[in-house]
């Protein structure tokens, strides 16, 4: 193997036409130049230069190695550009998962505002449920992801590092003539007697409302389990109960339908996850510094 800087120096010297113009240009001594050269022919098992009073001149050797080094250096250049373009924002690409209730929430405005920021950036988003955004991050299929969680199922993983955006409080999801439509909050105990529109089972907002209600005192009576957000606010429009729903999770709001800030109930948090252990990129770095603004004014 060559050593890359001694093929740069040789590249250097038949540029100048000399050792010493080289070591000038260089800042480096002339016998500095001349012991790193001789190691080179070392390297190579034969001279590569010819001295003379005018200078040198390569030999045979020498000419194809600086055809080879030339290549090299144009690579080396290549790759520092690169680097430049990606620490610049100026290239790449950026892989991040979410989940759609952020998707439909909070993602939009934070992808608008890095497109239009750093325009030469590839944004792609990958959305899924809380397993398989973990799962992206562990395969490195995305670099960043939004997750949730609540007081009883915190992430305490080691391997995580974890950005708290918001506290997404829940909210009761009521039709509008509802005798609790105009209320401006209401309380779980006050909610015994009325019948529940929840998401299905394994749905993780279905176990917070059972947890609500067990905290409250009484068990939910569902009479509706529903495979979405918008499913479940129509089954409320034509009062087939009320619905317990996180505030991001009820972007798009019927008319028909009123959200009542409800106490008693748990909130959930939306972070901003990585791997502990990977350095983030120039481009998530950014990233999550717009999620953090914009999560603030959210």
């Amino acid at each position: 193997m060559f050593d890359t800087r001694r093929l740069l120096l040789l590249v250097e010297v038949v540029r100048t036409g000399s050792i010493t113009a080289a070591a000038t240009r260089l800042s480096f001594t002339t016998s500095a130049v001349s012991q790193q050269l001789s190691k080179l022919e070392l390297e190579a098992g034969q001279p590569l230069l010819e001295r003379h009073a005018r200078g040198v001149r390569l030999t045979e050797a020498g000419e194809v190695l600086v055809r080879h080094a030339e290549r090299i250096e144009t690579q080396l250049l290549a790759a520092r550009n690169e680097l430049e373009d990606l620490s610049g924002l100026r290239a790449g690409t950026l892989r991040i998962g979410t989940f759609p209730t952020a998707g439909a929430s909070l993602l939009p405005p934070v992808v608008k505002l890095f497109k239009s920021r750093h325009p030469a950036v590839a944004l792609t988003v990958r959305s899924s449920r809380f397993a398989g955004l973990r799962g992206m991050l562990d395969t490195r299929e995305v670099e960043l992801s939004l997750l949730w969680d609540y007081e009883w199922a915190r992430i305490t993983e080691s391997d995580l590092t974890v950005h708290q955006l918001i506290v997404d409080p829940p909210m009761l999801v009521v039709a509008v003539n509802h005798h609790l439509a105009e209320r401006d909050s209401v309380d779980m105990t006050e909610l015994e007697h009325e019948q529940w529109i929840t998401r299905e089972d394994t749905h993780p907002v279905g176990t917070a409302l059972e947890r609500a209600c067990h905290v409250a005192g009484f068990s939910p009576t569902v009479s509706f389990a529903a495979n979405d957000y918008q499913e479940a606010q129509a089954m409320v429009a034509v009062d087939l109960g009320v619905s317990f729903a996180p505030r991001m999770a009820l972007s798009n709001i019927r008319d028909d339908v009123r959200l009542v800030p409800l106490t008693g109930a748990p909130s959930r948090r939306i972070l901003l996850a990585h791997l502990a252990e990977n350095r983030l990129s120039p481009s998530a770095t950014v990233l999550l510094k717009i999620f953090q603004d914009v999560a603030a004014r959210f």
